[in-house]
């Protein structure tokens, strides 16, 4: 954000321009029917594309696209590690949810 931000800006930045709110974000498209390869996907283009170089000499973007795939991909391993539960539990009840 720029140094001499005005105070509608500051407060758009505090208010959207967190990891948090890009994962809420990108967490409802990926519930109404993005799949996180296809985010996964945009994201290594963002890292290696040249159309993104400029935004790449930024310590602070480059910062913060690894939090980003960390957050991701930490949730891809935790369902990965939680599903042979939920499909152990459905066929052992005999449940389709």
């Amino acid at each position: 954000m720029s140094p001499d931000a005005s105070s509608f800006e500051k407060r758009n930045y505090k208010k959207y321009g967190t990891i948090s709110y890009c994962i809420k974000q990108i967490e409802y498209d990926m519930k109404h029917g993005v799949d996180k390869t296809e985010v996964m996907e945009i994201l290594r283009k963002i890292r290696l594309a040249a159309n993104y170089a400029d935004l790449r000499q930024n310590a602070e973007a480059v910062e913060r696209l690894e939090r980003l795939e960390d957050q991701l991909s930490g949730a891809q391993k935790v369902e990965e590690s939680l599903s042979w539960y939920n499909n152990a539990y459905r066929e052992k009840s005999g449940r389709s949810w």
